[in-house]
């Protein structure tokens, strides 16, 4: 293709945006509105799932060291433990260091043993997985010096299970939502390109290749899918940097959750709502204008 050939349809499709001023606006408002509930669902569910992965990385493994386990004992215990392929970090907490912990979670009552402290010797112990947190408790069990393991089986059992179901749900939930956005926005394309269908009749009759009444209408479909994004991304830029300076500390306090930061996070939601507004407009473009071609 020419250098002007190019430079041709580059023109026709800004003029055609200027000349259908009301299409464009309507057409560029519809990819404006699916963009925004894309932008949204996404930033919800890519946050849903980083609170799934933080949830899912604070499971421990409490193992209780028997109350006659000598200094040399429990120095053994801990490298056996460490050997294990499937543990990251060994940590060690005295009897008292577990005490305290009640205390500042359930208050002062507890303070009440803290003479004849009844705990023991923990070493808390962090899966490199955490689908293998229950193999490796498993493993612990049966070592020496080991008075019980605890790691709140049951509970973290179907915590595991629903957020797995959590995050199918959401995979399908997004592939079909974008398939909704390529519907709306393609069929908005489609009812802009039929008010021209004259236009492209004409064209054709005079004797233009399809390639050559292609081009400006998938380009025109291009310049509405990035006018139709600039408005999510702006929403979602300010409405996620006040969201997150509003959330991210009152759900920090006391654990270790936390929201995406908004750098890079923003950058990369605003690329691929771009990316996602561009290649549909385009894709809308290019099947409409399909059947117009066929005079």
């Amino acid at each position: 293709m020419k250098f002007r050939t190019v430079g041709r349809h580059f023109k026709e499709s800004f003029k055609s945006l200027y000349r259908n001023g009301w299409m464009t606006f309507a057409a560029a408002s519809a990819v404006t509105v699916t963009l925004i509930l894309v932008s949204v669902f996404f930033a919800i569910m890519m946050n849903m799932n980083k609170l799934a992965d933080d949830v899912e990385n604070d499971v421990e493994i409490n193992v209780h060291i028997q109350l006659t386990a000598t200094k040399d004992q429990q120095d053994e215990l801990k490298a056996n433990i460490g050997e294990l392929n499937g543990v990251d970090s060994v940590t060690f907490s005295s009897k008292d260091e577990q005490m305290e912990k009640l205390v500042s979670t359930y208050g002062k009552d507890f303070e009440l043993f803290e003479q004849d402290n009844p705990l023991y010797d923990v070493f808390i112990v962090q899966a490199k997985e955490p689908s293998e947190t229950a193999k490796v408790a498993s493993q612990i069990e049966k070592m020496k010096y080991v008075a019980k393991v605890n790691y709140g089986e049951k509970t973290v059992d179907k915590l595991f299970n629903v957020l797995k179901w959590g995050r199918y749900a959401g995979i399908i939930l997004s592939a079909g939502l974008l398939l909704t956005a390529m519907f709306l926005i393609s069929n908005t394309i489609k009812i802009a390109i039929y008010s021209r269908r004259t236009e492209i009749e004409i064209m054709k009759l005079v004797g233009a290749t399809n390639w050559f009444i292609r081009w400006p209408f998938v380009l025109e479909g291009a310049w509405l899918g990035l006018l139709g994004s600039i408005v999510p991304v702006i929403l979602t830029f300010v409405g996620y940097i006040n969201t997150y300076n509003l959330v991210n500390p009152r759900l920090g306090e006391g654990t270790n959750l936390s929201l995406l930061s908004p750098t890079p996070f923003m950058y990369e939601i605003s690329g691929l709502i771009i990316a996602i507004g561009v290649l549909i407009g385009i894709w809308g473009s290019a099947i409409s204008i399909r059947r117009f071609l066929k005079v």
